[in-house]
């Protein structure tokens, strides 16, 4: 898909299953999928433009975010609109050429706006109605990937808007 040259993703509950995990320390841990990491790494090949864009703040995002040389790292956000004006304002392209990727309400009025919009099985019904791809993948099991494949390599799992 030509048209897209800004790929964004909410990080819990899409890079995420959207579990927190403690552990006696304090320490924070979130499992991730490899499969999207692979996936993050074809986009650059396309040189579609990557990022992440969440409320948290957390270490563990921008970690996770700069093992697969994301170009965007967007944490403790609170107005996911209001950051993506300025990545297509810097990036001199409009909301077609955005593909974003959420899963609650605070990604409702970003996939509304974007040009092309995808979530993973278990999001809000809410975000399932607005997107145009819903993929048969949970939160943190390969969401990505499975985006990937269907935009880009014509193989969709999940189901079309």
């Amino acid at each position: 898909m030509e048209d897209i040259k800004l790929f964004l993703v909410d990080c819990d509950g899409v890079l995420t299953d959207g579990g927190m995990y403690y552990f006696e320390s304090g320490d924070e841990a979130k499992k991730f999928n490899t499969r999207d990491g692979m996936a993050f790494k074809l986009l650059r090949e396309r040189n579609i433009k990557i990022g992440i864009i969440t409320g948290e703040n957390t270490n563990i995002v921008l970690n996770r975010g700069k093992k697969l040389k994301m170009d965007y790292i967007y944490t403790d956000v609170d107005n996911k609109l209001k950051v993506i004006n300025k990545s297509v304002d810097d990036l001199n392209i409009s909301y077609s050429n955005v593909l974003y990727v959420g899963d609650d309400l605070n990604d409702l009025e970003v996939i509304k706006k974007v040009g092309f919009s995808a979530c993973p099985s278990d999001a809000q019904k809410i975000i399932k109605k607005n997107c145009k791809y819903v993929s048969d993948k949970a939160g943190g099991n390969g969401v990505i990937r499975d985006i990937y494949n269907c935009f880009f390599d014509n193989n969709c799992e999940g189901k079309n808007e």
